[in-house]
Order: C-alpha cells, then sequence, then structure tokens
C-alpha cells in the first residue's frame, strides 16, 4: 500500500499531526523527514508523528523515525508494540 502522509492541527494540544498510512520504506521516510522539519521550521510549533495506521515499517526507515525523535523532538505516537520493537533493534544498531 503506498504511504499517505496527511497533515491536520490539533488545536487542544497547539500541535501539527502528521498521520503516516499505508508502508513506509526508506524513500518515504526521509520524504516524512524534510516535510516534517520544513513544517516545524515554517510553523514554530510542536509536531507529533501519528503512525496508528502504518501497515508496514521497514528496517531502514525505523532509524529515521528515531532521528526524529530523539535529535528533533518530535513526538511519536501511535506505534503497535511490534513497530515500537521494530525502532528500539534499529536503534541499537546504530540508527
Amino acid at each position: 500500500m503506498p504511504t499517505s502522509i496527511t497533515q491536520y492541527d490539533d488545536r487542544e494540544r497547539n500541535k501539527i499531526v502528521l498521520r503516516v498510512e499505508g508502508d513506509l520504506k526508506l524513500d518515504d521516510a526521509l520524504l516524512l523527514e524534510r516535510i516534517a522539519l520544513d513544517l516545524r521550521d515554517e510553523h514554530e510549533k510542536n509536531l507529533t508523528l501519528d503512525l496508528a495506521d502504518l501497515d508496514l515499517l521497514d528496517s531502514e526507515s525505523a532509524p529515521i523515525l528515531k532521528r526524529l525523535e530523539r535529535q528533533h523532538g518530535f513526538e511519536i505516537e501511535g506505534l503497535q508494540f511490534f513497530l515500537q520493537k521494530m525502532v528500539e533493534e534499529a536503534e541499537g544498531r546504530g540508527g
């Protein structure tokens, strides 16, 4: 399934949310990173990545998500247990 990235404002939390759906592969993760960084710079708001509707997260994409969280302070929500484990394993490999 192709990746879909939808932006919406969460006024209650004063955040921009990017909802990611489908399969997240390396090229998609790099695009997501560029979009997220540009949006944060443009709007000067906290950003949340909602990954609840992901069908697939490949091992090359996981370190990019971790970098967004760790180095850039983005909040990641909606990860299922197995996806969270995948991100943690990728981090352990040097992500």
